[in-house]
């Protein structure tokens, strides 16, 4: 096997695995049981979007694409500060379930206490 085929092989492998790492975020993105998990996929798939385009850099030897992934990087990083902002200013936390508003918690005495996931309504 010369390198150009090994090349071409790892090329093709990458593109599969990206594939696949694809289908498994956006499961995670659908089945995600609370808003960070959804975050945190959507970040993921940000990720995935510029490796794949590095690896598509790579299969056809134009580095303008690169621009591409590095623009698509800044955005994805604003966006997942935005998020991450919008989680403070609600007061969730991985354990409340995404679109919950209001839990009960349970005090140690017994008593039922009404707990509002903060931010202004």
């Amino acid at each position: 096997m010369t390198p150009q085929e090994f090349f071409e092989l790892s090329i093709y492998i990458s593109f599969g695995l990206t594939i696949i790492a694809f289908l498994f975020t956006i499961l995670r993105l659908i089945l995600g049981t609370t808003l960070a998990d959804r975050i945190l996929s959507l970040d993921m798939l940000v990720t995935l979007g510029i490796g794949f385009i590095a690896i598509f850099t790579l299969h056809t030897g134009f580095y303008a694409y690169l621009d591409m992934a590095i623009a698509l990087g800044l955005v994805g990083f604003l966006a997942t500060v935005a998020f991450a902002r919008l989680l403070m200013h609600r007061g969730e936390t991985n354990d409340t379930p995404a679109g919950d508003k209001l839990e009960d918690i349970e005090d140690g005495d017994g008593s039922q206490e009404v707990k509002t996931s903060g931010g202004t309504n």
